[in-house]
C-alpha cells in the first residue's frame, strides 16, 4: 500500500496537526520547496569561486535526510532551522568558474523523492535541474520594475513642426498620410499613416508616467526610418527627425514631383541633413537626462536581424546616392563598403539585383554578419554607443533575436559578443530579447538577461481568463478557466528561466504585435480586416481586465504596461493594436486601478523578489502565494459568473494557525476597493468567499 496516498486523504488541518503531533515520517510532497530566490540560494547571483548556500524546506520532522545533488555528486544537507510547519536544510558549496546543475534528493523511510525547478518527481529528470552560472547577474533595478511600452507615433504629439506630411514620400507603393484626426482607427495597411507622436510628446507626459508609478520606459524603434513602426531602420546612428527636431527643411513633397519618383526631396533633406539629425539626437539626450533625473530608466528597441531597404548601407531607393558625406550603398555599387553587409544573389547583379530579406520581404533586407566583419563591428559599435555617454540608455530590447544570423552557432556567438560589448560599456544595462518558445539556450549567463515573457506569463494568463490566443485568432474552450492547464504551463515555462531572468522578464498583457487584452475579454475571434475596428470594443469585460492587471502586478517578473491599456484602449492585432492614446477620454477608474496596483507591487518586496507557490485550483478559480521570510501574500482569482467560497492552504507559505490576515485590494464586477477587512487562518486554512469575476490580494498582518 502507498502510505502517501492515505496522507493525501487527510484534510489540510489534519495534515498540520499530523506534522506537529506525529513522529511518523510520512513524506508530504506539498511541504517540499526550494527555488533560486535569495531565500533559498545565498547569494542569489554568486560570483566565480564564491561559496553559495543552498537551502531546502521540508515538513517539520517529516524526512530522514535531504541531499543536494550537484553535478551528480551528493552533498548531505544539515537541518539548521525549524518553525511551526517546516524544517530547513542547508549545504554550502564552493563554486568554480563553470556552470553547475543541481536538484534535491529527499528520503523518508523507504520513500525517496526528487525536487527540481518544476517541483516534486519520483525519478530524476535532468531537464528541469536548477543551475548556477557563476557571475551571471541581471540588473537589480530591473527586478520587478514596472515598464511602460510606448509606440511613439501614437502616444502624444508634442511638436507639430516635425510631422510627416501628406505624400512626403512613397513607402511600399503609396504616399505617406498625415492623419489629422487623432482618434481615427488605424487603416488595415496603415504603416504609412503618421499621427504625429514624438519624443517631445513623451517628454510632455513624464509627469503622468511618474504619477502612474512607472520605473522604466521602453520605446519602440526611434531611429531614422520611413515607416511609422520603424522596424525597418534607415540609419542606426540617429533619431528620426520626425520623432525629434527638424531645424532645416527644404525641397518638395511628392505631390510636387512626378509620381514615378520613388522619393521626395523634402524627405531626403529632412532625414539626411546633419543639422536635423544632430538636433534630434540632442533632444533624445535631454529626454534621457530628464527621465534619469526623475529616478526612472529608459530602454530602446534594437532591430539588428534586418534593416530597411532605405538603409544608407543598402540605399535601394537611392536616397543617399547624391548626398554629401555618404558612401554609396551596397545596392548602388559593388564597390560600396557596405556591399558585403547583405547577401546578394549575384547572378542577378546588377540589372535585377535581389538579396535575402527577412521572411522574404524585400523592404526588410537581412543583415549578413557571417560574410562581413565590418558589419559585425558596426553593429557592436551601435550597441555600445547608445548605452554610453552622452546617450546613457539603460538597455536594449532585441527584436526577433533568435532569427539573427544564418545558423544557431553564429546566433549564439553574436549575442555573446553583444553582451560583452554592452556590459563593458554599461554594466547596468539590460539585454532583453523578443522570443517565443524555450529561451533557456540564451539564458545561460553569457547572452541575454531575459525575454519578453510570452510563455510564462502572457499566453497562460490570456488562455485562462479569455480562452483566446494572444492575436485573437483562436478560441479554446478547453483552456478557458482550466487551472490545471494554467498551472501546468506556468510550471513548465517558468522552469526554463533562472531566477534572475524570471524576475526581470517583461510580463505584458498586450503589445504592438498582439491584440489588446481588453479586446480579448470579449472572447471573440477576429481581426480588423474580418470584423472591423468597432467590434474590438464590443462586449468587452472590464472585470476580467481588472483580474488580469492584478495578476500582472503579482506575478514574478517586470510588469509591463502597453501604452493605453491602463486607459481602456481596445484593438485587434497589428495594426489595430496601435491606436492612439485617448487623451481626454481615458478610463479614469482603470487608470486608478493601475496606479493602486503598481503602488502595492512596489511596496511589497515579496511581489518583486519573493518565491511563488501554487495554492489552489478549480475551474475558473486559482490562488497562488508570493512570500519571503517575513511577508506572505495570497492572490485569489475567481473568474466565474457566481460567487465562490475557497479554502486555501496558506500554511504552504508559512501562515500560522489563527494568524490574522488583511485584504489589500479587491477587484470585482463594479470596480475595485482597497478596504481592509480581516481574516483568520484556521488551522493554516484561509476560508474566503470571492464575489463573481473578482480577484484579491490578502497578506499577513505583520508585513508592510
Amino acid at each position: 500500500m502507498d502510505i502517501s496516498l492515505n496522507f493525501k486523504q487527510l484534510t489540510e488541518s489534519q495534515k498540520i496537526r499530523f506534522y506537529v503531533d506525529s513522529n511518523v515520517p510520512i513524506l508530504d510532497e506539498e511541504a517540499l520547496f526550494s527555488d533560486g530566490t535569495s531565500n533559498y540560494r545565498i547569494p542569489m547571483e554568486p560570483e566565480p569561486y564564491e561559496v553559495v548556500k543552498l537551502r531546502f524546506r521540508t515538513g517539520r520532522e517529516n524526512v530522514d535526510s535531504v541531499w543536494a545533488v550537484i553535478n551528480e555528486e551528493r552533498h548531505l544537507m544539515k537541518k539548521t532551522e525549524s518553525d511551526y510547519y517546516f524544517d530547513y536544510y542547508e549545504v554550502e558549496y564552493k563554486l568554480e568558474d563553470k556552470k553547475i546543475d543541481y536538484y534535491f534528493r529527499i528520503r523518508s523511510g523507504s520513500q525517496i523523492l526528487y525536487y527540481n525547478s518544476k517541483g516534486v518527481w519520483k525519478e530524476i529528470n535532468p531537464y528541469y535541474s536548477f543551475f548556477i552560472m557563476p557571475g551571471y547577474k541581471t540588473p537589480d533595478w530591473a527586478k520587478g520594475a514596472v515598464f511602460y511600452q510606448i509606440f511613439v507615433d501614437r502616444f502624444y504629439n508634442g511638436d507639430s513642426g516635425n510631422d510627416v506630411e501628406d505624400r512626403e514620400y512613397v513607402y511600399i507603393g503609396d504616399g505617406t498620410v498625415k492623419v489629422k484626426d487623432w482618434d481615427k482607427y488605424p487603416a488595415a495597411m496603415g504603416i504609412r499613416e503618421f499621427y504625429g507622436g514624438d519624443l517631445k510628446g513623451v517628454m510632455d507626459k513624464l509627469d503622468y508616467l511618474q504619477d502612474l508609478g512607472v520605473d522604466v520606459i521602453y520605446l519602440n524603434p526611434i531611429f531614422v526610418s520611413p515607416s511609422n513602426h520603424k522596424y525597418d531602420i534607415q540609419d542606426y546612428d540617429y533619431v528620426d527627425p520626425h520623432f525629434g527636431v527638424i531645424v532645416e527643411d527644404g525641397g518638395e513633397t511628392l505631390a510636387d514631383w512626378d509620381n514615378n519618383n520613388a522619393n521626395a526631396s523634402k524627405y531626403i533633406k529632412r532625414v539626411t541633413n546633419k543639422a536635423n539629425l544632430e538636433a534630434s539626437n540632442q533632444l533624445f539626450i535631454q529626454l534621457v537626462e530628464e527621465i534619469h533625473r526623475r529616478g526612472m530608466r529608459i530602454i530602446l528597441d534594437g532591430v539588428f536581424n534586418h534593416c530597411g531597404s532605405f538603409n544608407k548601407w543598402l540605399d535601394r531607393e537611392k536616397i543617399y546616392k547624391k548626398e554629401e558625406g555618404y558612401a554609396p550603398g551596397g545596392y548602388v555599387s559593388e564597390d560600396s563598403p557596405y556591399h558585403t553587409y547583405f547577401r546578394f544573389h549575384e547572378n542577378n547583379w546588377p540589372d535585377n539585383s535581389s538579396y535575402d530579406g527577412w521572411w522574404g520581404h524585400d523592404t526588410l533586407p537581412k543583415l549578413n554578419y557571417e560574410d562581413s566583419k565590418e558589419l559585425f563591428e558596426d553593429i557592436m559599435r551601435i550597441a555600445r554607443k547608445w548605452v554610453s555617454p552622452p546617450f546613457n540608455v539603460d538597455g536594449w530590447r532585441l527584436d526577433v533575436a533568435a532569427d539573427l544570423g544564418y545558423s544557431q552557432e553564429f546566433n549564439h556567438y553574436f549575442w555573446k559578443e553583444f553582451r560583452r560589448n554592452v556590459k563593458k560599456a554599461n554594466p547596468e544595462a539590460i539585454i532583453l530579447a523578443e522570443h517565443y518558445g524555450d529561451p533557456s539556450p540564451w539564458l545561460q549567463g553569457e547572452e541575454w538577461d531575459t525575454v519578453m515573457n510570452y510563455d510564462a506569463f502572457m499566453e497562460p494568463v490570456t488562455w485562462f481568463l479569455t480562452g483566446l490566443e494572444k492575436h485573437s485568432d483562436d478560441f479554446r474552450s478547453d483552456l478557458l478557466g482550466s487551472s490545471d492547464s494554467f498551472f501546468g504551463a506556468m510550471q513548465h515555462h517558468m522552469s526554463r528561466f533562472n531566477t534572475q531572468s524570471l524576475l526581470t522578464a517583461m510580463n505584458e498583457l498586450s503589445n504592438h504585435d498582439h491584440s489588446r487584452f481588453l479586446t480579448r475579454t470579449n472572447r471573440k475571434v477576429g481581426r480588423i480586416g474580418t470584423v472591423g475596428p468597432e467590434a474590438a470594443s464590443q462586449n468587452i469585460n472590464k472585470a476580467i481586465m481588472r483580474i488580469a492587471v492584478l495578476m500582472q502586478m503579482t506575478w514574478p517578473g517586470a510588469p509591463t504596461i502597453y501604452y493605453g491599456d491602463e486607459a481602456g484602449v481596445c484593438g485587434w492585432t497589428d495594426p489595430d493594436n496601435r491606436r492612439t492614446y485617448p487623451w481626454g477620454r481615458e478610463d479614469q477608474e482603470l487608470i486608478a486601478l493601475h496606479r493602486d496596483l503598481i503602488r502595492i507591487h512596489k511596496i511589497h518586496p515579496s511581489l518583486k523578489y519573493g518565491s511563488i507557490i501554487f495554492l489552489y485550483g478549480e475551474l475558473q478559480v486559482i490562488s497562488y502565494g508570493r512570500f519571503n521570510a517575513k511577508e506572505k501574500m495570497v492572490v485569489i482569482v475567481n473568474s466565474r459568473n457566481e460567487s465562490f467560497e475557497l479554502k486555501i492552504p496558506v500554511w504552504k507559505i508559512g501562515i500560522l494557525d489563527k494568524e490574522c490576515l488583511e485584504r489589500v485590494i479587491l477587484t470585482n464586477e463594479d470596480g475595485y476597493n482597497i478596504d481592509k477587512p480581516y481574516y483568520f487562518a484556521e488551522g493554516g486554512i484561509l476560508q474566503i468567499e470571492m464575489p463573481p469575476q473578482s480577484s484579491a490580494i490578502v497578506k499577513n498582518i505583520n508585513s508592510v
